[in-house]
């Protein structure tokens, strides 16, 4: 099996490459690229995202054809794929960060701030935070509800249709923390960070 890390300038992805490498072992391909053939032909893609969602979107369109490559794989091949952190909120229609930005449109909504109640919330929201599984879902197989992830972000994705949401954080508000529509799976935390619980998801998106 070849797993796709997608590699598109989107900030250092070391500790996302050393994860998935550290769970596939010998069993599993991992590759990092941004090879439109390599991506096209993987059984899997994970799709990282640090920084911005202008920056992540603006840094996708300078590589010729990877939205295409992307949108042929997720949407018309319906293979697996996970989005991480800002990689998650690409999903949306439309992003609010540093100017209004379009994006890839695969699960309806909107990237906005997070509403930190007149500074009462410090942002970016940063470190381990209990997640509230509220639906069943492949990657969160054998993992506990209310297990802690850790997180990066100051802005949140918030889907339309709300059968796309599997897990909240609680921080200010509920939070979408993971979506999953289809082949397609999104977390907004950081599993490569997450410790062993996130070890697990990943673990679990490899044996999809």
């Amino acid at each position: 099996m070849n797993v796709i890390i997608v590699d598109y300038n989107s900030g250092n992805i070391s500790s996302v490459i050393n994860s998935f490498k550290e769970i596939a072992q010998d069993k599993v391909n991992v590759e990092v690229t941004s090879d439109l053939n390599k991506i096209k032909y993987s059984d899997k893609v994970v799709l990282p995202g640090q920084g911005s969602f202008k920056s992540c979107i603006n840094a996708l369109n300078k590589i010729d054809g990877l939205l295409d490559t992307l949108n042929e794989f997720a949407i018309t091949n319906k293979k697996p794929l996970l989005g991480i952190c800002v990689g998650l909120q690409m999903f949306a229609d439309i992003g609010y960060e540093e100017t209004e930005t379009k994006g890839l449109g695969w699960i309806s909504g909107k990237v906005t701030k997070i509403d930190n109640k007149n500074g009462k919330f410090k942002l970016p929201h940063i470190g381990w935070n209990q997640i509230n599984i509220v639906k069943e879902s492949k990657i969160f197989q054998n993992i506990k509800n209310y297990s802690h992830m850790y997180f990066v972000h100051s802005y949140e994705f918030i889907p339309k249709d709300k059968n796309t949401i599997t897990a909240f954080t609680d921080y200010s508000s509920e939070i979408v923390c993971s979506v999953e529509k289809e082949n397609i799976f999104g977390t907004q935390f950081h599993p490569e960070k997450s410790d062993k619980v996130g070890l697990k998801l990943i673990k679990n998106f490899l044996k999809l």
